[in-house]
């Protein structure tokens, strides 16, 4: 059954997203207060390349590309692209912030395997 806004909604609505943490969204939130913009949202992409065949992009983003996953997690808007959501179902991007590790971090279910410096999979 569909409601109003579904209908109503032109992105598309994958039924397993892409997870934000809330340490990783408030980091996320703080980058684009810091831009003084308030038409961001954090898009992740996958594209190939890297050792592994694939890597990660997160970047931030004013489009509405068609096709696009849009989800909220507390005021931050998390966008995937229709290519890239397959890839991405249920994976969860965190930000560590310690002596031996500093940036996003993603865990995806999806992955086979990845290279040494994470930035890749396949």
């Amino acid at each position: 059954m569909t409601t109003p806004a579904q209908t109503e909604s032109t992105e598309a609505q994958a039924p397993t997203s892409v997870v934000l943490t809330d340490v990783a969204a408030q980091k996320v939130k703080a980058l684009i207060e810091q831009e003084g913009r308030d038409d961001l949202r954090l898009r992740v992409a996958v594209q190939p390349g890297g050792c592994s065949g694939l890597r990660y992009q997160l970047f931030f983003d004013e489009r509405s590309l068609d096709g696009d996953v849009v989800t909220d997690f507390g005021g931050v808007e998390v966008v995937v692209d229709r290519m890239s959501a397959p890839y991405l179902s249920g994976a969860t991007i965190d930000f560590a912030d310690r002596i031996d590790a500093q940036g996003f971090t993603i865990d995806n279910p999806n992955a086979g395997s990845s290279c040494a410096c994470g930035d890749s999979f396949n």
